[in-house]
């Protein structure tokens, strides 16, 4: 049974999270951020860094291969789609780095399956209730452990015993200055009311202007991350994702646009985290990767291998981890897609204990504890 007090107390919490989601985090004693970016849909990292040293890309790529033909090389075999310019910068200054032939353990080629397994770390679909991220909060400092997720919900990988708050920003009218001025004198007697009204307020006042904005515009995305991300009391973990990676039919075009959109996003992350962009840590994945070969509409289908990117001022970029598989046909997994030789898994766990300085073997337990044992890839932040 509520009172009146318990009762006003919980419609002034529903008041507050109409105008603005609810943070309530501590002060920080550290400035480590750590930034997941979903890629749903499954991207397709062949056409994202693609192996031009390769000699057997053009003829399994055909038209694809194309766009890579004056691409900004990475190193003697990789080059990286034009469209990335910001991404290049930050890896030609050491500030990004790219895992190719990455996989999860999830073999079956469904986005739904595949998309479960990525965000709760388990060795199978559904074999696990919550998500490695929330459980990543269980382990890393306590001044570390406040997570936010910009989306509309909160995402698998964030769902678990860890509190954790997300922001979507609303397609209604932002309330007036007045009203807001009005509803704080009413407050204002009231120390509970006051504190949860007061907290909500100051997050609005760091989405500013961009909330107008509906959030569709990746760079704004990128910017509005950041904000919530700078503060010394705001997130020091969020999640972002994005879609429409799954592409079926005329890649090129759609491709081309998808990876100009996340660049856009990585560099206004980058420009608004500013001060903290050198303890910053970006993680960037998909469920699967996409066929080596084209389909008749000049798309690609459900593959395995993928791409990966660490970006950020902490990271020790400037290359592509690889061992690569090759894509002569006998190469190929299954005969049709890009064959892992890295686990998705392994690559997260390391990076992940390196950036907050955590013991690797427990880390990799507690976010993938269905995973085999295997070493840690060292050096993939700046110590």
């Amino acid at each position: 049974m509520f009172d009146r007090r318990s009762f006003l107390a919980r419609a002034g919490v529903a008041a507050s999270l109409a105008l603005a989601p609810r943070m309530a985090f501590a002060a920080a004693a550290t400035s480590k951020r750590f930034v997941f970016i979903i890629q749903r849909g499954a991207a397709d990292g062949l056409g994202t860094v693609a192996p031009v040293g390769d000699p057997a890309l053009t003829g399994a790529r055909g038209a694809l291969s194309e766009d890579f033909a004056n691409a900004p090389r990475l190193d003697a075999m990789f080059a990286l789609h034009p469209a990335m310019a910001n991404t290049l910068a930050m890896y030609r200054g050491g500030e990004a780095l790219f895992a190719h032939a990455v996989a999860s353990p999830y073999r079956d080629r469904s986005h739904f399956d595949g998309q479960n397994v990525l965000e709760t770390g388990g060795a199978g679909a559904y074999q696990v209730r919550d998500g490695w991220m929330n459980r990543m909060l269980g382990v890393v400092p306590r001044e570390d452990a406040h997570a936010i997720a910009l989306a509309a919900t909160v995402p698998m990988a964030l769902r678990g015993r860890q509190e954790v708050a997300s922001y979507a920003p609303s397609s209604l009218p932002r309330a007036s200055d007045d009203l807001l001025q009005r509803v704080s004198m009413l407050y204002q007697g009231d120390a509970q009311l006051h504190a949860l009204w007061s907290e909500a307020l100051g997050t609005r006042e760091l989405t500013g202007d961009l909330a107008q904005n509906g959030g569709a515009d990746a760079a704004a995305t990128g910017a509005l991350a950041a904000k919530l991300l700078l503060p010394a009391n705001g997130a020091r973990v969020a999640m972002i994702e994005t879609g429409g990676w799954d592409t079926h039919a005329g890649q090129r075009g759609r491709l081309q646009a998808q990876l100009k959109g996340l660049d856009a996003m990585l560099a206004a992350l980058k420009t608004g985290l500013g001060p903290v962009w050198s303890d910053t840590l970006v993680l960037v994945a998909t469920e699967f990767g996409r066929t080596v070969a084209v389909n008749g509409t000049g798309g690609t289908d459900h593959g395995t291998g993928a791409a990966a990117m660490l970006l950020g001022g902490a990271v020790k970029g400037g290359r592509v981890l690889a061992d690569w598989p090759g894509l002569a046909p006998a190469a190929l997994y299954e005969g049709r897609d890009l064959k892992p030789t890295l686990a998705l898994d392994t690559l997260i766990a390391s990076a992940v204990a390196q950036h907050f300085a955590l013991d690797p073997a427990r880390v990799g337990a507690t976010l993938f504890p269905g995973a085999p044992k295997a070493r840690a890839v060292e050096g993939l932040v700046r110590l």
